[in-house]
């Protein structure tokens, strides 16, 4: 596994747009894709808003002239904001920001229609979506969303459906529907209409975030289907923080569009700078190695809270479901009756998930640090990690801590 260290997010981003327009070159008909996996707080979002600032062109008074990048981040929500109708409480609508050039061209393309069968693959409620336009300019000035949704009304043979208008949906819903939304421009980017032939590059970052397994399938093999049937072909790169749709993209556009770039996205704990680490896999594995480096850089620092136990204990569940065990016990006692091990077992247990920990004070005392390190010595000590993340100064420092 090769690694790279970048200074910085922008020297990142330059460095993401020349591998996309390499692998362009030597493929024009294919849509070249880089997939990065990255803990959420790394930098995915500020990593997409460095991407799509460097297609900027930004004139004398700082207003944008022109850009190359569709995006799709947590800021992509923030382009539509909700009337909840608070004096009468009936007519809720989410509004469009229609200064943004995401929505340019949306009075020409039908994009309720587009827009539609994408959602009814995700949600069951409906929309409208109403344009006003100045007409001194053609553009849309101001654009807004009402929903609905059937409702059983009524019992026995007295039930029927009616529609319920000016809905509020709840906030995942609203995700969806933007995300839906993001798709059909998508779509047409990709289709090479008129109003988004100026998206060269498509940045998408942890869609639809709190995505359970069903959706993280669905919305992988959609994404990818889109780029399937493209008219034309667009740069893109996909962040995220979801193993299994990481898991997902990697086969989908293996097997449908083509063989993914993939890196796993780290900070450089030396430098305050940012490391791309090749992935050839299908999965973004081992990543439970970096929170054990973290956890002795802890260690060293003599720094360690009582929160660390819930870091230690996902470290210990992640390394026995590698190596096949039913529980991460397995990777503190030497034997089923090993009392030590029994003993450290339950200080984790209480420490991380179990009620007490509710109680305890953020600092650790003493015997309990002296416990913490013994834990994390004996796991490592127990099982082959490279030596490397794990630095003699710290391992000695933990043979001095233990009691």
């Amino acid at each position: 596994m090769t690694d790279i260290p970048f200074p910085d997010l922008p020297a990142l981003a330059t460095d993401l747009r020349k591998q996309l327009a390499d692998r362009a070159a030597r493929k024009p008909d294919k849509s070249p894709f880089i997939l990065l996996y990255a803990f959420n707080g790394t930098g995915k979002t500020r990593l997409s808003g460095a991407f799509k600032d460097i297609g900027k062109k930004i004139g004398k008074e700082g207003a944008a002239l022109s850009r190359d990048t569709l995006y799709y981040n947590a800021f992509t929500e923030d382009l539509f904001n909700w009337d909840n109708d608070l004096e009468n409480d009936t007519n809720r609508k989410l509004k469009l920001n229609p200064n943004s050039q995401f929505f340019i061209g949306l009075n020409e393309l039908e994009i309720e229609t587009r827009i539609r069968p994408l959602l009814d693959r995700y949600a069951d409620f409906d929309f409208k979506l109403t344009f006003d336009f100045d007409k001194s300019t053609g553009k849309i000035a101001s654009a807004e969303v009402a929903f609905s949704r059937k409702v059983l009304v009524g019992e026995g043979d007295n039930a029927r459906t009616e529609d319920r208008e000016g809905i509020k949906i709840s906030r995942g819903e609203e995700s969806i529907f933007i995300w839906c939304f993001f798709l059909a421009i998508l779509q047409l980017a990709l289709d090479d209409a008129e109003a988004y032939k100026w998206v060269e590059h498509v940045y998408i970052d942890d869609p639809i975030s709190s995505l359970d397994e069903h959706n993280a399938i669905v919305v992988g093999n959609h994404l990818v289907q889109l780029y399937r049937e493209a008219q034309r072909p667009i740069k893109t790169v996909v962040s995220t923080h979801h193993a299994l749709f990481f898991n997902v993209l990697h086969y989908e556009l293996k097997n449908r569009v083509g063989r993914p770039t993939q890196y796993v996205l780290k900070r450089n704990r030396l430098t305050e700078g940012y490391i791309l680490a090749e992935q050839t896999g299908d999965t973004p594995q081992f990543y439970h190695v970096n929170a054990l480096a973290d956890l002795w850089l802890v260690a060293q620092s003599g720094q360690a809270k009582t929160f660390h136990f819930n870091i230690l204990r996902t470290l210990l569940e992640k390394t026995s479901l590698f190596l096949g065990h039913e529980h991460f016990s397995a990777c503190i006692k030497e034997a089923a009756d090993d009392a030590d091990g029994i003993l450290h077992q339950r200080f984790v247990d209480l420490l991380s998930h179990g009620k007490y920990s509710m109680y305890e004070p953020a600092e650790m005392g003493d015997d309990t640090r002296d416990y913490f390190m013994t834990i994390l010595r004996g796991f490592v000590e127990r099982h082959p990690f490279n030596r490397k993340l794990v630095p003699e100064p710290v391992a000695e420092a933990a043979e001095e801590a233990t009691p």
